[in-house]
């Protein structure tokens, strides 16, 4: 059966899609332009007129999954409710639970990062966008009177790399942490941050 033809928009998308689920499945050291093409019955050359490198593609996959990450997390902090309400959203959807292949992209993307200046890049910006973001609504919250907070961008990354750190324990060691502890951690700290008590949370 023929293929569909695609506009250029599409096949990329298309493309994108398939290198991140080969990522996460070889990660990136092993992952190549020939696995994303075979899964998709397509040849290397058409992958690598569309990002013409390896390094390009990677670096464009990973930015495509993170920042539709950053668009759902956008979307809990854009909420009609309380900041407290909203922060606690956010920070519970995006500590490490259920199956998180998000976060193993993630891992995958740190690591790469340490040799590949365009992924790394790329991932550093994302990873200021998100931070930007918590702060946003901290700087609200406290606007409003809802907590204390002198300093949002201090707090939002020493929330996210609580989280970063718990990703890493639950994603590379299998778990050693019920999701049920690692939430009360996560509501702890927030609350802590804020300077409200645990309650107030879901109040």
């Amino acid at each position: 059966m023929a293929r569909v033809r695609l506009s250029v928009a599409e096949r990329r998308e298309e493309l994108l899609r398939a290198a991140v689920e080969q990522i996460e499945v070889r990660g990136v050291a092993a992952v190549r332009i020939a696995d994303v093409a075979s899964v998709l019955g397509v040849s290397n050359a058409l992958v690598l007129y569309h990002f013409s490198t390896k390094e390009k593609l990677v670096a464009a996959a990973f930015a495509h999954a993170a920042e539709a990450d950053l668009a759902h997390l956008r979307k809990l902090l854009s909420r009609r409710t309380s900041a407290v309400r909203r922060l606690r959203a956010a920070v519970r959807w995006y500590a490490p639970t259920g199956q998180a292949k998000g976060w193993r992209l993630w891992i995958e993307g740190w690591a790469a990062s340490l040799r590949d200046p365009a992924l790394r890049n790329v991932a550093g910006d994302l990873d200021q966008q998100w931070k930007a973001e918590l702060a946003e609504v901290l700087e609200e919250g406290a606007a409003a009177g809802e907590f204390h907070c002198d300093d949002p961008m201090s707090v939002a990354w020493r929330l996210t790399a609580l989280l970063d750190g718990l990703a890493v324990q639950m994603t590379s060691y299998a778990g050693p942490l019920s999701r049920t502890t690692m939430l009360a951690w996560t509501d702890e700290a927030l609350a802590r941050e804020l300077g409200i008590d645990q309650e107030a949370l879901t109040a």
